[in-house]
């Protein structure tokens, strides 16, 4: 047998969805020149032996079979978050070009992030955020992970439900033509809420591996994509300033509103209808939160590596490269389409803008039908790195069981819908969690992780790789003291704006 096929077997962990794993041998590390690094071959044969042995599956007791589509479909369903109805404020309060740099700088650092994590598990065999910590810090390491993840999915999900919440009632009153929201049941929010959760999320959080659901992501992202394009046709047909009324028969025929038939009127109308390159006002450091967790994906990034059908490290960086291209597309048209048809009068949550326009827009109406849909798919989605982090940290030598795995998805789902049903002020919550969570998962984790890990005979500790790591740290911890004194100024100054993640 190869003298290297001892320590490349001893040291590989064996994941399963519950999170079992077999026993670590932190001192087999791989040597510069061992072949496994190759990213040409899949890695379930890097960790065959050698021979005519029986094969042996690692990471998972099943292997991979979700396809490179899917995995795009799943990946960036779990980057698409509320926040594209935000990006159009934000715009509005940084500029198009500032917007432009600063959501570029955010899709390639979340690039580089990524690109960590995946060096950082193909070294040590694992592909689970939580046992990543392990190896790198032991239980504490683990701890720290399993408990960012979970709180950081946990507010993103409650985000997602309040959206329910809130908008499923105006839905439905749009539907029956009325011009108040009655106290029938079935325009009730709480009712609302526990009911789409029954039916259609908690079957889909159900499934047992994450790729099932590439389908229900692919038809998430395709109503964003109905989504993105309403709002550019919006632009062409919505007049500047805003209208003062709608004619009832025809929702275009709007009635401008009056301006003086003066150089004063005009120079007013020319103010509120132009943009701005570049904009730094009070609410600008409120928006840079916001865009640097557009791409918060890194819990969801591992276990779609697992499930990846013939997987190496550099498809899965094309995976999650892709997603994130064309999520910044998304992003960038939603923005800039939505910030040029309202300009400075836009809203932080683009729809209600709309609604200002009519009501009872047809279109408007299917947007918010397309956009509920979506935020609905994506719960379970991001409801699967939590019940994992779960498991690891409270089952992690279990077997796989259909009841646990039951157990705690219905746990999650009443937590998160008892959350979002009586704490009808929860932003504030969210944006501590954003704030500190975030931070970690996207920059501080995957460097200090892959320090740690990376051996010091191929990457000495002042390399410039692990330089780069370690400013990409402190990055992140710049970031998340930026985003808590936003928002202790916001709370002192009794604001209460900032607070939305993901």
């Amino acid at each position: 047998m190869n003298s290297m096929a001892i320590p490349i077997q001893t040291e590989m962990v064996e994941l399963v969805p519950n999170g079992k794993h077999s026993s670590l041998n932190a001192s087999s590390i791989p040597s510069v020149g061992n072949d496994r690094f190759d990213d040409n071959q899949p890695e379930m044969e890097e960790f065959l032996p050698h021979g005519a042995e029986k094969k042996h599956t690692h990471f998972t007791d099943f292997e991979g079979k979700t396809s490179f589509g899917m995995s795009v479909f799943n990946l960036s369903n779990a980057i698409m978050g509320s926040g594209i109805l935000g990006l159009a404020y934000a715009m509005a309060n940084t500029g198009i070009l500032l917007f432009l740099f600063l959501l570029t700088a955010v899709a390639l650092l979340s690039s580089y992030s990524i690109h960590l994590l995946l060096k950082s598990s193909g070294i040590v065999g694992i592909r689970a955020y939580e046992q990543l910590g392990y190896r790198a810090f032991g239980t504490p390491g683990k701890l720290a992970a399993a408990v960012a993840i979970t709180l950081q999915n946990i507010g993103a999900m409650s985000s997602y439900l309040y959206i329910v919440k809130s908008e499923v009632p105006l839905v439905i009153q749009t539907f029956l033509n009325l011009e108040e929201k009655t106290t029938d049941w079935y325009m009730n929010g709480n009712y609302l809420v526990i009911m789409v959760s029954v039916s259609i999320i908690l079957p889909l959080a159900l499934m047992k591996q994450l790729g099932y659901l590439g389908y229900a992501s692919g038809f998430s992202l395709s109503c964003m994509v109905f989504f993105l394009i309403s709002v550019i046709y919006k632009k062409f047909n919505i007049p500047c300033p805003l209208p003062d009324r709608v004619n009832a028969t025809a929702s275009l025929n709007y009635t401008p509103v009056s301006m003086n038939n003066n150089e004063d009127g005009q120079a007013m109308e020319d103010g509120i209808c132009s943009s701005s390159l570049f904009t730094l006002n009070s609410q600008t450091a409120y928006t840079i939160p916001i865009m640097a967790f557009a791409f918060v994906c890194h819990p969801e990034v591992l276990p779609i590596y697992t499930e990846l059908k013939d997987p190496t490290k550099k498809k899965m960086q094309c995976i999650s490269n892709i997603s994130i291209a064309v999520m910044y597309i998304m992003y960038f048209l939603a923005a800039l389409f939505g910030y040029l048809t309202f300009y400075g009068q836009v809203e932080s949550e683009l729809l209600h803008t709309y609604s200002r326009v009519d009501p009872f827009d047809v279109l408007i109406l299917c947007v918010r039908v397309a956009v509920l849909i979506a935020v609905t798919l994506t719960v379970p989605i991001v409801l699967f790195p939590v019940r994992r982090a779960i498991q690891q940290m409270l089952f992690q030598d279990k077997e796989f069981s259909w009841i646990r795995h039951t157990i705690i998805a219905i746990i999650l789902l009443t937590s998160i819908n008892l959350l979002v049903i009586f704490a009808p002020s929860i932003l504030g919550i969210f944006g501590v969690i954003g704030a500190t969570s975030a931070p970690c998962l996207i920059f501080i984790f995957p460097a200090i992780f892959y320090i740690r890990i990376m051996p010091k005979d191929k990457e000495p500790t002042k390399s410039p790789p692990k330089i780069l790591a370690a400013l990409f740290a402190c990055l992140g911890v710049l970031f998340m003291i930026m985003s808590l004194s936003f928002i202790i100024i916001d709370w002192a100054s009794g604001g209460g704006k900032s607070g939305g993640s993901h």
